[in-house]
């Protein structure tokens, strides 16, 4: 006899429905949330790391209706958001800027701007975030369908094609400097994060500081000019200043993310400091008591993200969770929603939780962080704990000569230890820039299998359903279809 379902939870006092589980009825409607902080008087709105945690609308309606927004406000949303603007500011900061189009590149120049600036280079989205709308371009006769899916992935998730060039560098590490600022001109940093473990721009593993790849006057250069930057735009509350990091040392600036950042618990458990305690002080227009020299480094910590996604084929996993044990223990963190009779479902981003680690040296805090990763358990929806432990034993990574290339590698070992178990699966290797291997239907997982066919049927009647209801129901439906076909790789549909 099965076990009867979870008891549906009670929603607790002084919180309020914002609309339906469709992001763009609920956590995309600013005036759902509005609505809601008004309803349960709410002084203040932090918005996350996610979904209007960068919309200067949101930020300049909290402040004509008197509700304080946790963040920076609706200048600098706009000129940090757009990443041709952040480009110019960021050189005139005196930051090194990438190569690339300082403006939007139109279709009637496309071939001149790329011959200009060569190849391989990078077809950018110029708004939104989260590694959408990034394709690597290695010669002209990839251009034109590069240059006309990025324009529709760009309109789809942000209602905006624009597009520009940016020189793709082989080999480089993503490193980010996590900024703290008041309303008064103080302007910290809590030192750099290296985030180069990543799939499709998607980051899986971040440690700080990177002190196991970048000599100390780097690192020391990349916190100072981050601090500047923050301090030309008027800068306050949470941001990071990311960075490209070429093997022999030279950095150039990649954006800004004006917002709190998903990894930022490994730079508390480094420095000490509650980053989010921190915000709120801005918020409150509150001074900063601390200075720079007083955010000391002390030992490593490192975190991995777990998703429910099979760690051989990548392919994402749904389901419920039937069993839940989360590792503990002394120099462990885990943050996380999950428990028993949790649904994994399509919506959201699907991180289900973020194991940290913290130790004396990087040796310490990389082993603390894979026996947490062998202690979590998960019943009910598979996850990449395996595929991130393989990450963790590496030589690549354990060396410190890992970059943002670096995980197609590790996964074709991976496969290629376990012996190819199913002869049909063919595993087509993920590009620099993190393209999906792609498995054939013989040997995927027939589970993994199931889920890309019922995700695929469930966004086709989506768009059908979105298409009859409305420009702007149709753009953000289509821009969740383009955010999951990311994830399948494109030869899955």
């Amino acid at each position: 006899m099965s076990a009867p379902p979870p008891a549906p939870r009670e929603t607790p006092p002084g919180t309020a429905c914002i609309g339906g589980a469709g992001a763009r009825d609920s956590y995309l409607n600013v005036d759902a949330v509005l609505d809601a902080c008004h309803a349960t008087g709410a002084a203040a709105i932090h918005p996350g790391y996610g979904f209007l945690s960068e919309n200067s609308e949101l930020s300049r309606r909290c402040k004509t209706e008197g509700v304080v927004f946790i963040g920076p406000g609706e200048e600098v949303l706009n000129q940090m958001g757009d990443k041709l603007s952040a480009r110019r500011v960021a050189r005139k900061s005196g930051l090194p800027v990438m190569p690339g189009t300082e403006e939007p590149v139109g279709d009637d120049e496309a071939i001149a701007k790329a011959w200009e600036l060569g190849f391989p280079m990078m077809v950018k989205a110029t708004a939104g975030g989260g590694g959408i709308g990034i394709h690597v371009v290695h010669s002209m006769a990839e251009l034109e369908p590069i240059i006309e899916r990025t324009r529709k992935t760009a309109q789809a998730a942000f209602a905006d094609s624009s597009l520009f060039y940016e020189r793709y560098l082989e080999g480089a590490s993503h490193i980010e400097v996590q900024l703290i600022a008041d309303q008064f001109g103080n302007v910290l940093h809590l030192h750099e994060r290296d985030c180069s473990i990543q799939r499709r721009n998607q980051k899986l593993i971040e440690e700080t500081p990177a002190s196991a790849k970048l000599p100390t006057e780097v690192r020391e250069q990349i916190g100072r000019l981050s601090r500047q930057l923050g301090r030309e735009v008027g800068y306050t509350n949470a941001g990071t200043v990311e960075f490209l990091v070429t093997p022999d040392g030279h950095f150039y600036f990649l954006e800004m993310n004006p917002r709190l950042q998903v990894e930022h618990g490994v730079s508390e458990l480094l420095t000490g400091r509650d980053i989010v305690e921190l915000q709120l002080q801005s918020a409150a227009g509150l001074s900063f008591t601390l200075k720079q020299s007083d955010i000391l480094p002390n030992g490593h910590a490192i975190e991995a993200r777990v998703y429910p996604e099979d760690p051989d084929t990548c392919l994402p996993n749904v389901g419920v969770v039937t069993d839940v044990h989360l590792p503990q223990g002394e120099n462990v963190r885990v943050d996380t929603a999950l428990y028993v009779g949790y649904e994994v479902s399509l919506h959201y981003e699907p991180l289900l939780a973020k194991v940290m680690a913290w130790g004396q040296d990087r040796n310490a805090a990389i082993a603390t962080l894979d026996s947490a990763l062998a202690d979590f358990r998960l019943e009910g929806v598979k996850t990449n704990v395996p595929l991130l432990r393989d990450v963790l034993a590496s030589p690549e990574f354990n060396s410190g000569v890992y970059n943002t290339g670096t995980l197609p590698t590790i996964l074709e070992r991976r496969l290629q230890n376990q012996g190819n178990k199913a002869n049909g699966h063919r595993n087509v290797s993920m590009g620099t820039n993190g393209t999906t291997p792609e498995a054939s239907a013989s040997g995927m997982d027939p589970r993994a299998l199931a889920a890309a066919i019922g995700v695929a049927a469930v966004y086709a009647a989506q768009g059908q359903s979105a298409s009859a209801g409305g420009e702007g129901s149709r753009w953000r439906t289509q821009g969740r279809r383009e955010l999951f076909r990311s994830r399948l790789g494109s030869g899955s549909w």
